[in-house]
């Protein structure tokens, strides 16, 4: 996928750096380190395991921090540093420049309510448009999105999975915001309309010039719709690229596991490969790399030593018949 060409903008949607988070009762922070962009018009994949600091680190872009949780670095949304707003600033924020798309449609919305008023009220609460300029976007949106204006009038119960997410997806763009995040937006959906929705955000995204920053543990997904990826593990980037290359050729063997996980309709029969062990447990200091405990390729000193983050976050990074592995 060809991204636009981007030299005119003046700041990326999404500048994280050197992002860590710290929890309660945890020995370790649960994003460690962690540096990503994204530009203008490009879609960037955040992929990994259940419990690799995906999520975590999208909520960050909205100032959505867990109860006691502490943070350092920096966490530019439109040139803005969103780990030094406070409450009013941040609440601009989620119903303007930044918005999600969540990963359950069916949970973010209030059953009671239409659908029109659910489209309207962050931008008329917000105070920057009138009920009628409100009414005459969310036409508009409903439209980009493949749908009609009679949905205003409707409850989300009325609407099938795959419609109540493009609402989701025309509610996130109500704010005309620089930064789109979206959280595991298909995993609820059926094939098909996980590949519409797809198709959908693609547009979207060229059309709005907006910067999506898209969330999964499907690799497939992954590399059909992000133009980079990085890949997560234990609260680390672990290993980064252009999405075609990253697939191609991985050098990390979290990256190449997580590949050769992935289900194919061209794989002979047999059981799907998987990756033994577990994610180590927050609670316990960790000593040198967090993945050697499951890495066939780990020796003495990825056990003492932690890895740099760049370019791989590996002592070993794979080559040749090795990524091939």
């Amino acid at each position: 996928m060809k991204t636009a060409d981007r030299t005119e903008e003046p700041a990326n949607a999404l500048d994280v750096r050197g992002l860590r988070l710290r929890l309660p009762g945890t020995a370790r922070p649960v994003l460690d380190g962690v540096d990503l962009t994204v530009a203008p018009r490009e879609t960037v994949a955040l992929v990994g395991e259940s419990g690799s600091g995906k999520t975590l680190t999208s909520r960050t872009a909205l100032g959505l921090l867990p109860p006691g949780a502490t943070a350092e670095g920096r966490v530019l949304v439109d040139g803005e540093d969103v780990l030094t707003m406070g409450p009013d600033r941040l609440r601009a924020l989620r119903t303007g420049r930044a918005a999600m798309v969540f990963q359950d449609p069916r949970a973010a919305v209030n059953p009671l309510r239409r659908i029109g008023d659910f489209l309207t009220e962050g931008v008329r609460l917000g105070g920057r448009t009138d009920a009628a300029e409100a009414d005459r976007r969310a036409v508009e949106l409903l439209d980009a999105v493949g749908l009609g204006p009679e949905l205003l009038r409707r409850y989300p119960g009325q609407l099938s999975g795959g419609m109540l997410q493009r609402v989701m997806i025309a509610a996130a763009l109500m704010g005309d915001p620089a930064l789109l995040l979206a959280d595991e937006p298909t995993t609820a959906l059926d094939v098909t309309s996980q590949a519409e929705v797809i198709a959908l955000l693609d547009r979207l995204r060229e059309r709005f010039g907006t910067g999506l920053l898209f969330v999964t543990h499907d690799l497939g997904l992954a590399a059909a719709i992000s133009d980079r990826v990085h890949v997560m593990y234990a609260g680390r980037i672990v290993e980064s690229g252009p999405a075609e290359e990253l697939f191609r050729r991985p050098r990390h063997p979290y990256t190449a596991a997580l590949l050769a996980a992935t289900p194919r309709l061209d794989a002979p029969p047999g059981r799907l490969a998987a990756i033994d062990g577990q994610p180590p447990d927050l609670r316990l200091e960790l000593t040198g790399c967090a993945f050697a405990a499951r890495c066939r390729y780990a020796t003495e000193l990825c056990r003492e030593q932690a890895p740099a983050a760049h370019p791989v976050a590996c002592h070993h990074p794979l080559e040749g018949s090795r990524a091939d592995a």
